[in-house]
């Protein structure tokens, strides 16, 4: 495609997403200062039709990008729209006070819907090399105590057990016999130690049951996967779209509460383009109810990804910009959690 079309089709979807409103010959060469007359353009937008980057919605109304269009539009892509000054200075503070791996997530997940105006995703990361760091056993009652486990993340996870008749040096012994087993393994190991102490013999019946319990509620703890969960924000923003959008908001939504959808559709995106920025538009979505939408993913970690996060919106959303800020966010969260 020669040049002068790519740039017939830039104006085009630059000022579709402005306005919502079919394009015109006129209001382009207006606009853009294209350098030709509105007949040279209205050729150029036949051509960019026949080819089907271009859709004409009724009789002498103007063109609309179509699937094509948008995919041709951010491959060429010359550049990407820098943040403003603020911008970058708003997620470096909005993350600054991130108490934990949860509190991370949490304040990404918001950041990311408010300077996109989407539908966020955020997936809880987990890395490889991921140990536990601590473990605290708490008694809360006569029967009730508190297991509570900490891994390098900073991630916390707790539990709360039924155990009859523990005394606050029972608690003590376990606390003292699980970090001296599974501090510094990794979830997988840890597992295993576990299956050693296990096997370890108790005074008598009644501490055999509750030992029974405490590790048990620790495997639960480390069997289970935190990186199995999608934190989203900003669905709100999909009734910014438009009447015509709401036809299909209701799809939209059901998918968007689905983690195994969401966790295939973040996951999918990023293989194809490992360590960058990832768009899918409309139709290039396996899952049907999110055809008329479009993802922006990337991975995020302190050097390779540890888990992925993007945002979905219409196929008309501002890609410059939106690309922009996914890939800011994922490299100031990697920095930061390199830093934690």
């Amino acid at each position: 495609m020669d040049e002068r079309k790519l740039e017939v089709l830039r104006a085009i979807v630059t000022d579709y997403v402005q306005t919502r409103e079919p394009v015109g010959s006129k209001a382009l060469v207006e606009r853009h200062n294209l350098d030709v007359s509105p007949a040279t353009i209205r050729n150029d937008m036949a051509v960019l039709e026949d080819e089907g980057y271009l859709i004409q919605p009724h009789t002498s109304a103007g063109r609309v990008p179509t699937d094509k269009g948008y995919r041709l539009f951010v491959d060429r892509l010359a550049t990407i729209k820098p943040l403003s000054v603020a911008e970058r200075r708003a997620i470096s503070t909005f993350l600054a006070g991130a108490a934990d791996i949860d509190d991370i997530v949490h304040r990404t997940v918001r950041l990311l819907a408010q300077l996109t105006q989407q539908v966020a995703l955020v997936q809880y990361p987990i890395a490889r090399t991921t140990t536990i760091r601590h473990v605290e056993v708490v008694s809360l009652h006569a029967d009730r105590a508190l297991l509570i486990m900490i891994d390098s993340t900073g991630r916390i996870d707790q539990r709360t057990l039924l155990l009859p008749e523990h005394s606050v040096t029972e608690l003590d012994q376990w606390r003292e016999r699980l970090n001296r087993a599974v501090v510094g393994l990794t979830p997988g190991k840890a597992l295993d130690a576990l299956a050693g102490l296990a096997g370890e013999p108790t005074k008598d019946a009644g501490d055999a049951e509750r030992a029974t319990v405490v590790i048990d509620a620790l495997r639960s703890m480390l069997g289970s996967d935190p990186s199995s969960e999608v934190v989203v924000a900003g669905v709100p923003n999909l009734t910014r779209f438009g009447a015509a959008y709401k036809m299909v908001i209701g799809p939209v939504l059901e998918a968007l509460e689905e983690q195994v959808v969401l966790l295939r559709l973040l996951g999918d995106a990023v293989a194809e383009h490992p360590g960058d920025v990832s768009v899918r538009i409309g139709q290039e979505n396996p899952y049907q109810r999110l055809q008329s939408t479009s993802l922006v993913a990337s991975g995020y970690g302190p050097d390779e990804p540890w888990a992925t996060l993007g945002v979905v919106g219409p196929t008309y959303m501002d890609y410059p910009s939106t690309i922009a800020a996914v890939r800011a966010v994922a490299r100031y969260v990697g920095r930061f959690l390199a830093e934690g």
